[in-house]
């Protein structure tokens, strides 16, 4: 699997026969364009829609155009073109959960000397747009901000439709899909500052992608195994532990009496492992390389660069 290869996306069927759409944003040359990812080719979606939010707000719509031109469009080399998130200017925050697996929970607790606490309602944050990085971009690492730079990886999910005061079902129906996200956070800034903004929001601190994989190719995503590798070691592991806020509750507390907007980013929490409750700590440093994947989905793969 060469450096920029998405991994695990080749084609099988989704629901219903449908095959499964994997939505990406692409430059090639100097164009950025939204399009379909097709085992080792990239289909132009320019014809059904200008990006990524534009194309989730045409709905079904969309897709069904997407699945009559999918078969005979012409299609770009994968290797030509270079991937970026699938949301490349999100237009608000990417709204955030922390403490959404109880070991994960458990060990943050631990790490700071404090005693476990149950955790009643989701625990809320966002990171600023301007922190979004593509699914192989560099992570900036400048030591003069922060030099306890950590991992977290995480299942995100794309809001396909306005939502508020979402009931159940409809926070389901409103689901457009699903990608993957590292929560880069700066954990000295994050305990400087006593909230979470500052240390998750510095420039770079959230790849994401490779692609949105639609929502009706995953009917259980709580069954989607997430990983987290540092220089090929195993740190995050998901297969053991489960979300205590599910997605409809998450969806839930977020639109009441809020709003939430097509193409809204969600990043559903991550499992224990993470660098800072290491004993003794082991932060990120540059020269290394995180890799986050999502079973069904793909993988993202970022070094840290000094800056």
């Amino acid at each position: 699997m060469g450096e920029h290869s998405p991994g695990r996306l080749t084609g099988v069927n989704g629901t219903r026969g449908k095959p499964i759409l994997k939505l990406v944003t692409y430059q090639h040359a100097d164009r950025i364009a939204v399009g379909l990812l097709r085992e080792d080719t990239i289909v132009d979606l320019s014809a059904v829609a200008p990006d990524m939010v534009a194309l989730i707000e045409l709905g079904d719509a969309g897709l069904t155009r997407i699945r009559g031109i999918a078969a005979t469009a012409a299609a770009i080399p994968l290797a030509d073109v270079t991937l970026l998130a699938p949301i490349h200017r999100p237009r608000r925050n990417v709204m955030c959960v922390g403490k959404n697996y109880a070991e994960h929970t458990r060990e943050s607790y631990e790490a700071r000397g404090e005693s476990v606490e149950a955790i009643d309602y989701p625990v809320i944050f966002t990171k600023a747009t301007t922190c979004v990085n593509g699914p192989y971009g560099d992570i900036p690492f400048d030591a003069a901000v922060s030099e306890k730079i950590d991992y977290e990886a995480e299942l995100a999910v794309i809001i396909g439709r306005p939502l508020k005061n979402a009931t159940r079902e409809e926070a389901l129906a409103g689901v457009f899909g699903y990608t993957v996200l590292n929560d880069v956070t700066a954990r000295d800034l994050q305990t400087l500052h006593k909230q979470f903004f500052k240390g998750k929001s510095l420039d770079g601190s959230c790849p994401i992608g490779p692609c949105i994989v639609t929502a009706d190719a995953i009917p259980d995503p709580y069954a989607l195994r997430i990983t987290c590798h540092v220089n090929g070691e195993l740190r995050q592991d998901s297969a053991n532990e489960t979300m205590t806020f599910d997605i409809p509750t998450l969806i839930g507390h977020l639109s009441r009496g809020m709003t939430l907007l097509p193409g809204d980013i969600i990043a559903t929490g991550t499992p224990s492992g993470v660098g800072f409750a290491m004993k003794p700590p082991v932060f990120l440093q540059p020269g290394d390389v995180v890799e986050c994947a999502i079973e069904g989905i793909g993988i993202i793969r970022n070094r840290i660069a000094a800056v």
